[in-house]
């Protein structure tokens, strides 16, 4: 398949989220620090020119809270996101369908999401020609605001297991 076919897919686990007590976990907004790790995202979004012409949150108020200072940095370039309830507390294989279900005309999708399904995906869509390096280094851990940026060839439909070549695995402070 030519490049010309290719997307990109963007897997995100949410920035540091706060823990306090008697708070509900869907309810859970950034600290302070995470407001940072997503601004860095969204930095090295832009200048890497992997700016997403699609984006699909968890309907948790931290990962909305985590595309709102990406969504802050990439200013008029940044795409609504789409709130979807399948991906809070959903396993891997939920989080690919509803990958599955994205249009055609979406060239490069960011998904933020939660453990272990970000992760869990990330492992499920690596496909034998993926950079070593970045594989190793998610498997090892998936902090918050880690990132994965695949390439994936041909149409979003058909993404399933082992067919997407990951290319990075980047972690901000």
């Amino acid at each position: 398949m030519s490049n010309s076919d290719e997307r990109t897919l963007l897997l995100l686990r949410h920035a540091k989220a706060e823990a306090p007590w008697g708070m509900s976990d869907a309810d859970r907004g950034l600290t302070k620090h995470g407001g940072e790790q997503a601004r860095d995202v969204g930095e090295y979004l832009a200048s890497e020119s992997l700016v997403p012409d699609g984006v699909l949150v968890s309907d948790s108020r931290r990962t909305r809270a985590t595309y709102a200072w990406i969504a802050s940095i990439l200013g008029e370039d940044a795409p609504s996101a789409y709130v979807d309830s399948r991906l809070y507390e959903s396993p891997a294989a939920a989080m690919i369908a509803v990958i599955n279900e994205t249009p055609t005309t979406v060239r490069s999708l960011l998904v933020v999401g939660h453990l272990p399904a970000v992760q869990d995906a990330a492992m499920r869509l690596s496909s034998a020609d993926s950079d070593e390096d970045a594989v190793l280094d998610m498997a090892g851990g998936f902090p918050p605001a880690g990132l994965c940026v695949f390439k994936v060839p041909g149409e979003w439909e058909g993404l399933d297991g082992r067919d997407a070549r990951l290319e990075r695995f980047i972690t901000v402070g």
